[in-house]
């Protein structure tokens, strides 16, 4: 298959509450494009790094002993790093980078404890790259908490709280932010990947360079 190349590189993020389902779409759009001839990349955030291995702590076993601002810059300095190690050099090589969780996520989930969302968005965006489309899968706490339950049989002490994902969700449907496209997360999966693939198609028309034709 003949590789499709972009004039730029794209910047695609999936958010919402835990449950929602961005993962599931994320990984299907990736694959999906890998499959029709584009250099895509799916990365996830918090990373696998020092500074995510600390944040995976706090979704494990708590917040203890931690503060609200430390635990907002483990995000921060994950994010650094992804932005230099992974999404920067992604982006000037021209692929298609999908993001499971962005920095909206912390801007909902640290902005639910801080009461700042507006500062947070502005620290990130002075180093993170501007997401040329945001996709948000929104759901009621309570149905994405069954989903984790069924799916992996318990929820986490850090995230996953219903009274705190209602804060989440509050903050993210407040968001007034550039290429942000609300979906509805309990539609079935077939009328999501149906909803994201007539965004994402507009997107890349604008993008995919045409190649130039050979002469007879």
């Amino acid at each position: 298959m003949t590789k499709k190349r972009l004039s730029k590189g794209i910047l695609i993020a999936f958010e919402g509450i835990d449950g929602s389902g961005k993962s599931t779409h994320a990984k299907i759009l990736c694959d999906d494009l890998i499959a029709g001839g584009f250099d895509a990349i799916l990365l996830k955030e918090p990373t696998s790094g020092m500074w995510g291995d600390k944040i995976r702590e706090i979704a494990k076993f708590g917040r203890a002993g931690i503060s609200p601002q430390e635990e907002l810059d483990y995000f921060i300095n994950d994010r650094i790093e992804d932005v230099q190690n992974n999404i920067g050099p992604s982006l000037r090589a021209k692929k298609i980078v999908i993001m499971d969780r962005y920095y909206i996520s912390t801007m909902a989930y640290q902005g639910a404890i801080l009461g700042n969302p507006e500062e947070i968005r502005q620290l990130n965006e002075r180093f993170a790259p501007l997401p040329d489309a945001v996709f948000l899968l929104d759901i009621e706490p309570d149905i994405a908490l069954s989903r984790i339950i069924k799916g992996r049989g318990g929820i986490s002490p850090g995230f996953e709280q219903e009274d705190y994902l209602r804060k989440v969700r509050g903050i993210f449907n407040s968001l007034n932010l550039p290429n942000l496209r609300r979906i509805n997360a309990k539609m079935d999966v077939g009328q999501i990947k149906g909803e994201i693939d007539r965004d994402v198609d507009g997107l890349l028309k604008r993008y995919v360079e045409k190649r130039a034709k050979t002469s007879p």
